[in-house]
């Protein structure tokens, strides 16, 4: 019998102390970077109603995007780094290292200009109507020049983590997102910027967040040595980047398509509801934000098990990743539960926060929260599901699992239900979406268990004893 010899603690350290050390900041993290935009909400939904709440609502398109590159970048860099250390690699991991932040830069700059350029034409298509297209405008044409800097964060935060720094990257997420906060109602109502200095806080925070990241990696990484300079990326390099942070890319572009949908399906069927196109807007807009935040968890949590998948799978230590599957599953049901349960027991009062409004935009704002958020206890596996598959080196698989809430079922009956309920057709394709991928996710899962119990029982017949405790 033979046992793997690493001095790489994901290789040996307890799963539940390393799950905690590297999921809780990884959650951390995606709740500091939703909290930029959920902030944003509260202080505009109570300095200017629910027509602002509707105006950054409208902008979440951008979001997304921005996202999807960033995580795609971050994550994807990460995947191949704990991959190629995992197999003794090094040399390949700095290579792969550099060319992926140097896309960072590239596609964040690119994001800026490309967006500036083109910024009302995107608004209108994203969903914006003539009442609050001016509010988008404000808000928009200063957040987007931020866009490098939020690259840079979530990427170089991911990769830092991976580096066995998950506190560091922690703090390069926490500094950002409470400068936010200080300075939204400062700009916003001390300084009279309105919903401009709302935007501007939350600039200046991605680019305080960026410029620690940066630091960490002027100091130097654990793992590897990198150069001091950027290069031109080569396309082999990046399309391996692109194809393991291929899954949360996909889903965040999904989430993109169907946001875009969403705001469409509200503004025409709300107008034709007793509630009114900007309520509908509104409320949904503060939910999304609220849906985020759960995001955050379940999706933190697949991130925090990444590193330690995609080390462990590269070592052939089945049972390790096994272990942290079946973990990673227990922890993500909980928390889905637990939202389920909040969402359910008080909606009105998750809605408030985001300001006053008109008893028409509570009274719809808490039945979509209740009825199109109805399967959050099973949102947990989807997610989780598609991380996993991605950083054990199968991106196709998780790429496809991506797709199939928002593209495969989400999207088409955003489009159908509403032509037969109307705007009550929005909420039901909600749980409807949910409980079909769970479905499909949770067969995926379920044979890869199957498949895993097979190899460990291979290696154990072999006389290969593999850590994974």
């Amino acid at each position: 019998m033979r046992e793997i010899l690493t001095d790489n603690p994901l290789g040996y350290e307890k799963l539940g102390k390393l799950i905690a050390k590297f999921a809780a900041p990884s959650i951390l993290s995606n709740l500091l970077n939703a909290l930029y935009n959920v902030f944003d909400q509260i202080f505009t939904g109570h300095g200017i109603g629910y027509d602002g709440i509707a105006a950054i609502g409208i902008t979440f398109p951008f979001v997304t995007i921005v996202a999807a590159v960033s995580v795609m970048l971050g994550l994807g860099v990460s995947a191949n780094f704990n991959l190629c250390l995992g197999a003794g690699k090094r040399a390949e991991a700095e290579t792969v290292t550099i060319n992926g932040i140097s896309a960072m830069v590239i596609s964040g700059v690119a994001m800026t200009v490309l967006f500036s350029l083109f910024l009302r034409p995107l608004l209108f298509l994203f969903g914006a109507t003539d009442d609050i297209i001016g509010l988008a405008v404000d808000y928009t044409s200063i957040v987007i020049l931020g866009i490098p800097f939020q690259v840079l964060t979530v990427g170089l935060t991911s990769l830092i983590r991976a580096d066995g720094s998950p506190n560091w990257s922690l703090l390069c997420m926490l500094s950002g997102a409470v400068i936010n906060i200080i300075l939204d109602p400062l700009l916003m109502f001390t300084a009279g910027m309105g919903i401009r200095g709302v935007a501007l806080s939350t600039a200046l925070g991605q680019m305080f967040s960026a410029v620690l990241a940066i630091l960490y990696l002027a100091r130097g990484l654990k793992s590897i040595r990198l150069p001091r300079r950027l290069v031109i990326p080569k396309f082999s390099y990046l399309k391996r980047i692109c194809a393991l942070g291929a899954a949360p890319f996909s889903n965040q572009i999904a989430m993109t398509v169907v946001a875009i949908v969403l705001n469409s399906v509200l503004r025409y069927y709300g107008e034709l509801s007793e509630y009114g196109g900007t309520v509908a807007l509104g409320a949904v807009g503060a939910i999304s934000r609220i849906n985020i935040i759960f995001v955050g968890f379940v999706i933190g949590v697949g991130q925090g098990c990444q590193p330690i998948n995609g080390f462990n799978y590269g070592a052939k230590n089945y049972r390790r990743v096994r272990d942290t599957l079946k973990t990673a599953l227990l922890i993500n049901m909980s928390i889905a539960i637990i939202f389920f349960a909040l969402f359910q027991i008080f909606p009105h009062q998750i809605i408030a926060i985001f300001g006053e409004g008109s008893p028409e935009y509570f009274r719809f704002a808490t039945r979509y929260l209740r009825v199109f958020m109805f399967m959050t206890f099973s949102n947990g596996l989807q997610p989780l599901a598609a991380s996993y598959f991605s950083a054990t080196g199968r991106a196709k698989m998780g790429i496809f699992i991506s797709f199939t809430r928002q593209i495969i079922f989400l999207l088409p009956l955003l489009l159908i239900l509403p032509v037969f309920f109307g705007i009550d057709g929005v909420m039901i394709a909600g749980p409807i979406a949910d409980s079909v991928a769970a479905i499909l996710a949770g067969t995926f899962v379920f044979r890869e268990f199957r498949r895993l119990n097979r190899l460990i029982g291979l290696q154990d017949s072999s006389g290969e004893l593999r850590t994974g405790h």
